[in-house]
């Protein structure tokens, strides 16, 4: 790929990497409750989702959501839903000190990777991105060779994104000494999900 494509292409798509949304709330909420180890694992479900939408994107299926005003529809309620129901359920949780946090096992693990994993592949708007992002730095005659290296460099990124916003987590639990604190950490975090969750719910399909 052209080097000038790529000056243009890494800087828009971290943008897209850092922006703040349910699955980096995530990643700061499961950060400050179980530690930096527990929320770079758990992000194996989200790079796993959307490696498969660039997938789908690349070929040419996104289209569907895009042409389709059903399928948005279905896919952008049933994520809206999760993230409420997600929300609900942190908002609810125990407040537990770090130091009183029981050692995960490999089914506690599994089961934050199941989060993320439903959280990103449960937002249409994410493969749309990907629709509509990346075929402006495809390069022409080299498509897939391309659309692989693009998509390899937006996983890339999504991985150091995720590398910050696990460690924001661990160092705001540093700053918690009580339970009242963290009580009001997952009011705000479950409050936050259910706000994306509703957004979710009342975002339109992007005009064709």
């Amino acid at each position: 790929m052209p080097s000038e494509t790529l000056l243009l292409f890494v800087p828009a798509c971290f943008a897209l990497n850092i922006a703040f949304g349910p699955n980096n709330l995530l990643s700061i909420t499961i950060g400050a409750q179980h530690g930096l180890r527990a929320s770079l694992l758990a992000a194996i479900g989200r790079l796993v989702a959307f490696a498969i939408m660039i997938a789908v994107a690349a070929f040419g299926m996104g289209a569907l959501l895009m042409a389709s005003e059903f399928a948005f529809t279905v896919v952008k309620f049933l994520g809206a839903a999760y993230l409420v129901w997600l929300g609900v359920k942190i908002f609810r949780s125990k407040a537990q000190l770090p130091s009183k946090q029981p050692e995960l096992g490999r089914h506690g693990v599994r089961g934050f990777i199941r989060r993320e994993f439903l959280v990103a592949i449960g937002n249409p708007k994410a493969i749309l991105i990907f629709t509509a992002f990346f075929p402006q730095f495809v390069t022409p005659g080299n498509y897939w060779g391309s659309f692989t290296i693009l998509g390899a460099i937006f996983l890339a990124l999504e991985v150091l994104a995720i590398a910050l916003y696990a460690y924001a987590g661990t160092r705001l639990s540093g700053l918690m000494r009580s339970e009242r604190c963290l009580r009001w950490v997952n009011r705000i975090s479950g409050g936050t999900m259910i706000t994306f969750g509703v957004l979710l719910a009342a975002a339109r399909r992007p005009a064709t």
